[in-house]
This record gives C-alpha cells, structure tokens and sequence, in this order.
C-alpha cells in the first residue's frame, strides 16, 4: 500500500478540526500530529464513529471517531439539552461532514462527498476504500480523546 497525501494536505484536516471546536463551542482542541497507520486496518475504538466516502477527484474516506462524553459535552456547548444515542449519532456524522466540507475547498469541488453514516461499535476496523495507507489525526477536548481518520487518494 502507498501514502499519497501530502503534510499540507493533512493540515487541511487538522486546521479543520480546530475550527470546528473554535466555531461551534468557543473553545480549542488540542489536535496532535498525524500519523500513518502502517500496520494493519484503521482500528476503531469510540462509541461513535462517523464516516464520510468520497469519490470523484479523489477516492476514500474520512471518519470521526469519539467517546459519548465528548460528544455530549459538545451537544451541551451547543445548547442542546437531549443527548439520545440518534443525537449523538447526528453530531458524530455532522462533525465528519463538516470536515469533509472543508477538505473540498483544498482538494476542489471534483470531490463527491457522500452523506454521513454511522459505523457501529462492532464494525472493529474502517473500511480501506482508497487503497491507501490511512493517517490518524488525534486530538484531546476537555480530557476526551477523539481522532480523525483520513484515507485518499487520487481518483481514476
């Protein structure tokens, strides 16, 4: 397998997750440096986990990947007041669209975003749809640790 991204094109995603916690609850995460995860499949290990296919310019996935805690605190930042496993599952699927979003203004509108859907906690490992190797964005929020789970790669 191969990694074809490059650190700009990974920034993109880090920056996206920080302006996510800065817009919708005031406040930062801390996102760590990304990592390529070279042995094995892109283990999931949160409650949630929201993915998002692309295709088009490019081909593969994003995957937000977090604890219930965390996202109900996020739920609550945002003036929410039901923290069901379906609101949970929005905002887990909302996050990954939005920074899904964002990545289509760096790799241009041929990227064909598809809409959310959730990952059950039993599907162990994300789906290798780009054939390439996947990177690991971590970050921590409020002493909550989530990741973001990247793989792209060149469409045909």
């Amino acid at each position: 397998m191969r990694h074809e991204l490059r650190p700009e094109d990974i920034e993109v995603f880090s920056e996206a997750i920080t302006h996510f916690f800065n817009t919708c609850t005031g406040e930062t995460a801390n996102v760590r440096s990304a990592y390529l995860i070279e042995h094995g499949p892109a283990v999931l290990w949160n409650d949630f986990n929201g993915l998002i296919e692309i295709s088009g310019a490019y081909t593969g996935s994003v995957c937000f990947s977090a604890p219930r805690a965390l996202l109900s605190h996020v739920l609550l930042k945002m003036g929410e007041s039901v923290f069901t496993d379906d609101r949970h599952a929005d905002i887990v699927g909302e996050i990954a669209n939005t920074l899904s979003g964002r990545a289509r203004r760096h790799f241009g509108e041929g990227l064909s975003i598809a809409p959310p859907r959730l990952l059950n906690y039993g599907e162990q490992s994300l789906p290798n749809i780009s054939g390439n190797l996947p990177y690991a964005i971590p970050l921590g929020w409020h002493g909550y640790e989530a990741s973001l789970v990247v793989q792209l790669a060149p469409g045909p």
